[in-house]
This record gives C-alpha cells, structure tokens and sequence, in this order.
C-alpha cells in the first residue's frame, strides 16, 4: 500500500459546497489582546513564514553581529569554544556492530586513520562553532588526491555565506531557498554554491554569476530547525546577541568610570562662599606632586581625592544575572559559561550539569544522525572499491526482506564525562555491575570508551603480569572472567542500545 501524498496538487475541478454557519465561540486571551499599553511591545511580531522571516538579508545581518560579538566579546568566545569541546571533544569513534568481529575491527582502525587524516575531529569542532555563530554549518564530501589514507575522500568546509541564490540566474520554476534546492517532496536536492567568497576581494559581477549545483548527497547542512518548513539556520546566540552588548557597554562605563576619578591624585577644595576670605586660585590649574613632600595649601583651601563609586556594589551582581539570561537560550549553566563556580556548592554544581550534559546528549546525537552517518556512508561507498575492504561488496550485497542491501549497524562515542569525585564513582559502579543492573558496554560507554577494545586491553595487560610473575588482585581476574562470559553471551543487538547518547 502506497502512502498517499496530501500535498499533491489534485487535477479533478474543484465542487463547492455550502458550508452551515456555526456558532462563534468567543475565548478571551489576555495575551492577544492589543493594548496602548502593549502596542508598541508587540508591534515587530508578524506572520511570516520560517524561510521569509529567515530571509538572506537577516541571516547575513545575524551572521555579520555574531560573528563580530564572538571575535570581541571572552564571554560570547569562551561559551562558543566550550559548547564545541564539549560536544566534540576529542571527536567521534566508531563502533560496528554486526556479526564479523575482524571485519568490525578492520573497519573502524581503517575509519579512524582516515578520521585522523582528513583532521575530522578538528573540522567538527570549527562546524560546531560555525552552528553556534552563522546558525549553520555546511562541508561538502569531495575527492582529495593528497589524503593520506586509502579512501581518497575529504571533507571540505565551506561558510554559509557561499550557499546563496546567483543574483543573475532567475529560477522560477524551482523551489529555491536562497540556495538551497528542494524537489517536489520538499527535500534537499542540490545546493547552489558560489565559486567565491562574497567578502573576497574580486569581481562582483564575475563570482556572483559563478557557482556550482552540488548533489544533496555530497553536500552536509547541520542546523537547528526551530519552526517546521525551516531550511535555513539562524545563529543560536541571536536571543543573546543584544545582551552581549550591553554586557560589554556597561563594563566599559564602569571602567572609563573609575579611570576617569582615579586620573585625579588631589583635588583643593574651600568650603568659603565666592569671593569670600579663601586666597584666590586659578581655576582648574594643575600642580606637579612630588613623593613623600611636605608641602603648605593656601589659606582657606584644604586638599582631598575623589571618591570613586565604581564598580558600584551591583556591578557584580548585575554580571552575574545578565551572564545566566545570555547562556540560558544555549542550555548552559551560568558556571559553565562563566567558567566560575565560585558561590555553588556540590550539590548544586551536579544539578546544573545534569541539564548541560543532557544538552549536549542531544546534540551529539543530532550530530551523528545529519553529519557522522552521512560521513560515514559516503566512507563506506569508497572504501568498498579499494582492495583492502572487497570483502565489504559480499556483506553489503546480502538483501534483507525489503531488497535493499543490509545496512551496517553502527554506534557512535565520544569523550565521557569525569566524575568529581571518581571514588564515589567507582563504588557506584562495583555496586551496579555487581548487582546486574548495568553492563559493561553501557559503564564504558559513559567514559566514551569500546568495551571490546578495553577487555581485550585489559586481558593482555593480566597475561603480561602472570607472565612476567606479578603480583594480580583477586577481584581483577573475577571481573575479566566475568566480562569475558558477559562479552560471549551478548548479542550485537543488546550490546549498545544507544552509545551516541553515552
């Protein structure tokens, strides 16, 4: 049975039919309900689409303050460089999951060569960032003679200011977002890249007529689609973006403040009306002092210094409460973007990073689902046409009941999170491993680490010390011959439910 498309224009003629006037049932909603009082608050609210209300020329105004906040701003660069180490780290790691142990292990040491050649974990981290600042990233999977790797394949970043509509190229008949070209379904089919960077130096009128229509399959576009039928990203700090500048106008106040009365070392002052008995100065004059002197004022004049009131008792506080709005729309708790715990006790501190953590969860898996399986496919393809991987073409061909051929299960893992406290850490672990309520593979995962690869370390480490007549505790041989039984018994399918979101 075919799923029928809904939005297929229908070629019968249109029947009308009279429609029976219902009753009109009147709710009142304060919250739409216009006001003199909240006229002008909601006056910029409007009913475009998500492409119109992302349209070209927002999206570069955005990309352009953006950008420009995070190269002059240590908060908006710190919380932008912590968001990418965090959610890259170190970078990915595949973990195969079918049924030839040698030929996973094959794979994924041939994927991590290539990874490490092609600087993957590097490129993520800049796409990471460039999500953060331009609202999107996009890299484009080309051949690359000079990779250091059998696979001869490279990932190759391009900013979002490439992918744009040609000025002097009309397409009416296509369904085009400002560069991106979608099919009748609404999917993705080509994206129509400029040969030039528009802020390069060069011809306007040569590079705006020139570019390329990639595939979609060649193409990565990682985004934040906020509203359905979004297919353009906006930077993720723009809720934040005028509060970065008042952060940065207001430490300035303050500074230019306290330099201004901190430039007077003394002042004479007179409490005698004008023209009164104080002997007469020049206004504004200024004297030279000299270190440890003595000197005499004149008659009616006493000396003093200015009172500097800033930083006012508020400036810290108010840093602190603008500081926790801007890393809110980020999911990132205020010592996080701050880089201070200063004030938070433990408790707290776990709180909060229950939530950070449970954020980047998701955005490491988004991460595999847009970017790391499309890499890794397009990875595959290649690397089954080289000679070191032919035996690739025979498990690939094996059809399954649809008649596509079999996919390769796979998982994906990155850096683990270090525990405050790794003692209590390590007597919480003893407890669920001895209680079976956890698994090896899911307590390694949590460290970002393959259960496979560290057993098999693990067991080579014991046979060295046996054979070298150290001395081994009684509780490691239990756990690996525990593990090892744990490692035979279980199937691909319950080895890691989800690893991504370890």
């Amino acid at each position: 049975m075919r799923i029928p498309n809904w939005f297929k224009k229908s070629k019968s003629k249109q029947q009308t039919h009279s429609v029976p006037v219902a009753n009109v049932v009147r709710a009142r909603y304060d919250a739409a309900q216009t006001t003199a009082e909240n006229a002008r608050h909601w006056a910029m609210a409007d009913a475009m689409s998500a492409d119109c209300a992302a349209s070209a020329d927002i999206r570069k105004k955005l990309r352009e303050r953006a950008r420009y906040e995070v190269a002059n701003n240590s908060y908006a660069k710190g919380i932008v460089l912590t968001l990418a180490n965090d959610c890259i780290g170190t970078g990915p790691r595949l973990q195969l999951l079918t049924k030839h142990d040698t030929l996973n292990r094959q794979i994924e040491d041939a994927f991590a060569q290539w990874s490490k050649a092609v600087n993957l974990a590097s490129k993520l981290r800049t796409m990471r960032m460039a999500k953060s600042t331009d609202g999107e990233a996009f890299g484009v999977l080309s051949f690359n003679p000079n990779i250091d790797s059998p696979v001869a394949m490279d990932l190759q970043l391009i900013e979002a200011d490439r992918i744009t509509s040609p000025s002097s190229v009309m397409l009416p008949t296509r369904n085009d977002v400002d560069g991106v070209i979608l099919d009748s379904f609404g999917n993705p089919q080509f994206y129509s890249i400029l040969r030039q960077h528009p802020g390069s130096l060069g011809n306007y009128s040569t590079w705006m007529s020139q570019c390329d229509e990639v595939p979609a399959g060649s193409v990565i576009h990682w985004f934040r689609a906020d509203r359905p039928e979004q297919h353009r990203g906006i930077p993720e700090i723009t809720p934040a973006l005028p509060l970065f500048a008042q952060l940065r106008r207001y430490t300035l106040a303050v500074i230019a403040a306290a330099e201004t009365a901190a430039d007077f070392a003394a002042v004479l002052y007179t409490d005698s009306p004008a023209n009164g008995e104080a002997q007469a100065l020049d206004p504004m004059d200024i004297v030279s002092l000299e270190k440890r002197m003595a000197t005499v004022l004149p008659d009616g004049w006493r000396l003093g210094q200015i009172d500097s009131q800033q930083p006012a008792t508020t400036y810290a506080e108010f840093k602190h409460e603008i500081l926790n709005e801007i890393a809110r729309c980020l999911n990132l708790p205020y010592n996080i973007a701050a880089a201070n715990s200063a004030g938070y006790n433990y408790a707290s501190g776990r709180l909060d990073h229950q939530t950070y953590y449970k954020s980047i969860r998701v955005e490491q898996m988004h991460l595999a689902e847009i970017v790391l399986d499309q890499i890794f496919n397009a990875w595959i393809r290649e690397a089954m046409l080289t000679p070191e991987f032919s035996i690739l073409r025979t498990v690939r061909s094996m059809p399954t009941l649809s008649g596509r051929p079999l996919p390769l299960q796979k998982g994906w893992f990155f850096d683990g999170t270090e525990h405050v406290d790794p003692a209590k850490e390590a007597n919480a672990q003893a407890k669920r491993l001895s209680s079976h309520t956890t698994t090896l593979a899911a307590e390694y995962a949590r460290q970002g680490k393959d259960w496979e690869t560290e057993l098999r370390q693990r067991a080579k480490e014991t046979k060295l010390m046996v054979q070298l007549g150290l001395t081994v505790s009684e509780s490691q041989p239990t756990q690996s011959s525990s593990s090892s039984s744990q490692e035979t018994n279980v199937n691909d399918d319950d080895t890691v439910a989800n690893p991504t979101t370890a």
